[in-house]
Formats: structure tokens, C-alpha cells, sequence
């Protein structure tokens, strides 16, 4: 049941409006003036706040600037002594909307179900944001993993390139988010590009967008992932498998921030922060004119390497019991407990595809064992796949 706050020095219109939604199947709680309404919306949750403007002590435009400091919750102001001046006031400092008395019930209940609507759409905002974050979180205790989070501290604040090199499967894109989601960028786009899953004769298009008619199948102009991660970050995984044509583009969209479609002739601003990675030696791959040095220094301002998970064995275990909770838990299961020496089993184990791969060993063990997991599991369920 939803639950609404009524702030209102007059006990009739609490009254009132008490009774009107009561009806409606809301729970409601009053508080006769302001500092009384922002002590209950410090200590309860509610769904809605109906708030009158002019009141004794602190009025209404007080409370709304200063719940809006410490609540997502929407809130509309009522007043029977507003003019237009105060209801633009209200709705820039933040108010859901502004009604005035005497209050029309069917315009009390439309505002009252749409501002429902946002409140469930910031909840769900909020869940979704958790799950997020929970989902790109760096797990590991050990100094190298330390040291990689310590550095993310350090840069993430700053709009400096970062590249990031390590092996498939060791969480390079975790670095990319944690590096967006931790800047002053965290609020605009992430766009995520794997270069090496595009077609090198696609590659111009999918990064700086095409003007309609540029090629055969161009039957409509398209953005970008430039122009889509405008004011945010440009994650371009995998950056070693880029074409040299498109090495060039990049070059120099990079060093004048400007970019220009595939048939174009505009030139289009671009304000983005570029993460690259690669699992491949970029050193090598420009002694081999693969890849375009001075790319490589543009990008390469920070290198964060990501170290393989045979170089961390002291995170094998934490990881194994988090992924064992996170796959339990999408299942319905209750977690299943490892032995001391089926740990020390995955521990020994070589992974050569890192933590890709002991996820997936884990999710297997998850599903075929029975009750805990032990030496004997392992031998049955891993080793001879791990061969």
C-alpha cells in the first residue's frame, strides 16, 4: 500500500485530503507544520508528500529545499495564497508539481497517480543501478587487485585516456566501468564497442555514424558511438584488432575531438573520455605496422594492466565462494560450501581463461553437486575439462 505525507498546518485540509485518499486506498500520515514534516520524511519512507506552502515556522518552499537534499521522494506543493511566481519556484527547486486550493479532486488524483509512477520508476532506477554495480564489482583481496583499485581512485576522477591490457578474461571491461562509474562522467553514456566483433569494413561506420545513402545498405542517417557517448566514455575493447583506416579516424578524433560521418562533410564536436583495451602487445603489433604508435601514446596516458589469475592464486578462493552466492542466489538455491582441499584444487589449477573461465566452472559445480563441493567434485566435474 502505498504511503503519502500530508504537511499542512490546517486540520481541515489534512482532514480532508485525509479521508479523499484513505478512500483511494493509501495509507497517509499528517504533519501539522514544517519542521514536524521534515522530521517524519528524515525518519520514514513514503511514496508521495503533499506539502502547503505558507505555514507558520518554516513554510513550504523551506521544506521542499530541504527534503530535497535527503529524498527522491516526489512531492507536491498546495497553497491557496500562490500565484503563478511561487509555482514556478517550487517546480525549479524541485517539486513534482504545484496545485491550488480549493483542490480539484480529479487533478489531485491525476497528479497523485503520475507522481506513483515516477516514485516507482526512481525505485526501480535505483534497483537496476545496484544491480549494476553489484554486476561490474571487482572481487579480490590481493595487492596486485589492490593496487589496480587504488589507481582507479586516483584517475577515474580526471578525464585522462586510460588503456588497459591484460589477457581475455581477466576483467578488463570491469576496469572500464569501474573507471566510468566512479568519474565525473558516471551519469552520462557508457557505450561499449568490441572491435574485434566488427567487421573491419563496418568499423568507420558503427564508431562515427553515416549520412543516409553513404553506402548501399545506408537507407537512413545513424550516430555513432562517438556521437552516443557524447559527455560520457567511449569503451573501445579489444582495440588492437581495429583496422588502420579506422586507427587514423580515431587519431584524429582523439586530437581535435571533432569526428565526421561516413559520407559526410560536417564535422561534429565530440566531448568523450576514451578507455581502450587489448589483450594483445601493442609494442609488437606496432613493430609489425599493425597498429599506429602514435595512436598508442594517445591512448596509453594511464596503462592499467590487469594481471592473469594464475599471477593472483590468493583470489581464487573469494572469487569461487562470491560466484558460488551470486549463480546460487539467480536460482533460487541456497550456496553450496567448498572443502578446504577442493579450494586448494581450483587454487592449483592453471586457467587460462582466467576468471571467465572459473565462473563458468563454478556455475557448473553449482548445478551438478548435490550438496558441498569436495576433491572428489572437482575431479569429476573440472579436471578433466581443464585438460
Amino acid at each position: 500500500m502505498a504511503k503519502i505525507l500530508i504537511i499542512d498546518d490546517e486540520a481541515p485540509i489534512r482532514r480532508t485530503l485525509r479521508e479523499i485518499l484513505e478512500y483511494e486506498k493509501y495509507k497517509v500520515e499528517e504533519a501539522a507544520n514544517g519542521i514536524e514534516g521534515l522530521e517524519k520524511i528524515k525518519n520514514e519512507q513514503f511514496d508521495m508528500i503533499l506539502c502547503d506552502i505558507k505555514m507558520p515556522g518554516k513554510d513550504g518552499i523551506e521544506v521542499l529545499e530541504e527534503s530535497m537534499k535527503f529524498t527522491d521522494t516526489p512531492i507536491v506543493m498546495i497553497s491557496g495564497h500562490g500565484n503563478i511566481e511561487t509555482a514556478v519556484e517550487a517546480i525549479k527547486i524541485g517539486a513534482f508539481d504545484y496545485i491550488a486550493k480549493p483542490l480539484d479532486l480529479n487533478r489531485l488524483l491525476i497528479t497523485l497517480r503520475n507522481a506513483m509512477d515516477k516514485s516507482k520508476l526512481i525505485t526501480e532506477t535505483k534497483v537496476l543501478k545496484k544491480k549494476v554495480s553489484q554486476k561490474y564489482e571487482m572481487i579480490g583481496e590481493s595487492e596486485q587487485i589492490s593496487s589496480i583499485k587504488e589507481l582507479i581512485e586516483r584517475v577515474a576522477p580526471t578525464n585522462a585516456r586510460v588503456l588497459i591490457t591484460g589477457e581475455n578474461g581477466t576483467g578488463k571491461e570491469l576496469v572500464a566501468h569501474w573507471l566510468h562509474e566512479k568519474g565525473v562522467r558516471s551519469k552520462a553514456p557508457f557505450i561499449e564497442v568490441n572491435c574485434a566483433a566488427i567487421p573491419s569494413e563496418l568499423i568507420e561506420s558503427e564508431l562515427f555514424g553515416h549520412e543516409k545513402g553513404a553506402f548501399t545498405s545506408a537507407h537512413k542517417q545513424r550516430k555513432g558511438n562517438f556521437e552516443q557517448a557524447h559527455g560520457g566514455t567511449l569503451f573501445l575493447d579489444e582495440i588492437g584488432d581495429m583496422s588502420l583506416s579506422a586507427q587514423a579516424k580515431v587519431l584524429r578524433a582523439l586530437q581535435e575531438n571533432k569526428i565526421s560521418r561516413v559520407g559526410g562533410e560536417k564535422e561534429i564536436s565530440v566531448d568523450v573520455r576514451v578507455i581502450a583495451a587489448t589483450n594483445k602487445n601493442l609494442a609488437e603489433e606496432i613493430s609489425k605496422g599493425k597498429f599506429r604508435e602514435d595512436l598508442y601514446h594517445r591512448l596509453s596516458v594511464i596503462v592499467i594492466e590487469v594481471p592473469a589469475l594464475r599471477e593472483r592464486k590468493g583470489d581464487i578462493s573469494v572469487l569461487a565462494q562470491h560466484f558460488m552466492e551470486d549463480i546460487s542466489a539467480a536460482n533460487g538455491k541456497a550456496p553450496l560450501a567448498y572443502s578446504f582441499e577442493a579450494l586448494k584444487m581450483l587454487e592449483d589449477m592453471p586457467w587460462s581463461g582466467n576468471v571467465r573461465e572459473l565462473r563458468n566452472v563454478v556455475e557448473r559445480l553449482a548445478i551438478l553437486c548435490d550438496q558441498n563441493v569436495d576433491e572428489k567434485d572437482i575431479e569429476l566435474y573440472v579436471k578433466p575439462l581443464a585438460k
